[in-house]
């Protein structure tokens, strides 16, 4: 195995944890739902705009699901993990292509991360009320989910750009 994919696959499982720990350092109950909103989405969003690809989508779904397991959400891992997986590359796919037609970076990161969020709620409402079978009572989730989701999103935009003007962003690309 070569450096690079060596340095990769570090990078990968470095943000692996960190989705972890965020998901799991911060739980806000939410009413009426066995579930909490979390910060963990701050992670996958930069995990997608600074991996990208598949071990982008690879440290979202195996950080996102790992949180999940350890705070006892076992029945919520499978979910988790392409959920979060999902989102991670519907976020860099559309990041790419808003860079490519030269829509401005800010914007870029916002837009990608939007449709990453309603991504992780429609999920989470389709597998709460097929998989696990709570049918529309899976409903209650979607306010939770789509203020997690609006934090996040505020918070991974603020944290990208930090890191873009600290240059580690272009850092960590040349070794993904």
């Amino acid at each position: 195995m070569t450096n690079k994919k060596i340095t990769r696959l570090v990078i990968t499982a470095l943000f692996a944890a960190l989705t972890c720990v965020a998901t799991s350092i911060i739980k806000i109950p939410t009413v009426g739902t066995n579930g909490y909103v979390n910060i963990g989405d701050v992670v996958v969003l930069l995990s997608a705009w600074m991996i990208g690809g598949a071990y982008g989508g690879l440290a979202a779904g195996v950080g996102s699901a790992l949180a999940d397991l350890l705070g006892g959400y076992g029945s919520y891992v499978p979910g988790t993990f392409v959920i979060k997986f999902m989102m991670a590359i519907v976020a860099y796919v559309l990041l790419k292509g808003f860079t490519k037609i030269r829509i401005q970076t800010f914007f870029s990161y916002i837009l990608s991360g939007i449709v990453a969020e309603l991504l992780m709620t429609a999920g989470y409402f389709l597998f709460e009320s097929v998989v696990l079978g709570y049918g529309l009572a899976a409903a209650a989730s979607i306010g939770s989910n789509l203020v997690q989701g609006a934090v996040s999103l505020v918070l991974g935009v603020v944290v990208v750009l930090i890191l873009v003007q600290a240059k580690v962003v272009k850092l960590i690309k040349e070794y993904v």
